[in-house]
């Protein structure tokens, strides 16, 4: 199967969970800078969601410029991707509504997506090598996928650490996305070559 149907959906959904999440932004309820001062909370966890966001879509990109042909199992795998991705605006706006990300479960809940973004990530990475095989661009492009992996142990890190100070989880969150925020150029690398 060609692939573009599939990059077309993702792209429509990675854009529907960004507009979803600015939506469950509300002004504050006066004019004043206090007022404003209150939704900060709810604004830098909006913030993360949306760096996280498109970290995913611009990985997703890069990914699928290394694919030739898709097969059912990749729609699937994309689709568990998709899932996890689409929980975002739910556990922002929670995180974001809590007191000052100071309440464990939101925070822990909101790495449990992560993790659970993540691992679905990884599935459609190793279904997409699978499909391909160990010689082609893609599985040289990919490599050892070390930060994919070091992602997932501390995401689990931030959720348990969610429950002893709700503020650590966040920072370990923020590390990820800040490992992602580099460019992984490991897809475009190979291409070019």
């Amino acid at each position: 199967m060609h692939k573009g149907r599939l990059e077309a959906f993702s792209d429509g959904v990675f854009a529907i969970i960004i507009t979803i999440m600015v939506l469950d932004l509300r002004p504050p309820p006066h004019g004043d800078f206090s007022a404003l001062a209150q939704q900060a909370p709810a604004f830098l966890a909006y913030v993360l969601s949306f760096v996280y966001v498109g970290i995913y879509w611009n990985n997703h990109h890069h990914l699928f410029q290394a694919v030739q042909h898709i097969r059912g199992a990749v729609l699937w795998a994309n689709l568990h991707l998709l899932f996890w991705l689409s929980l975002f605006p739910f556990v922002t706006t929670w995180m974001g509504g809590s007191s000052h990300f100071a309440e464990a479960v939101p925070v822990a809940v909101y790495g449990g997506v992560l993790i659970m973004a993540g691992t679905a990530y990884y599935i459609l990475v190793r279904t997409l090598l699978a499909h391909h095989g160990p010689g082609s661009t893609l599985a040289k492009a990919i490599g050892s996928d070390f930060k994919g992996k070091i992602s997932l142990v501390i995401y689990a890190a931030g959720i348990g650490l969610a429950f002893v100070r709700p503020w650590l989880g966040n920072a370990l969150y923020l590390v990820v996305a800040v490992i992602w925020l580099c460019p992984d150029r490991r897809i475009e690398k190979t291409l070019d070559q």
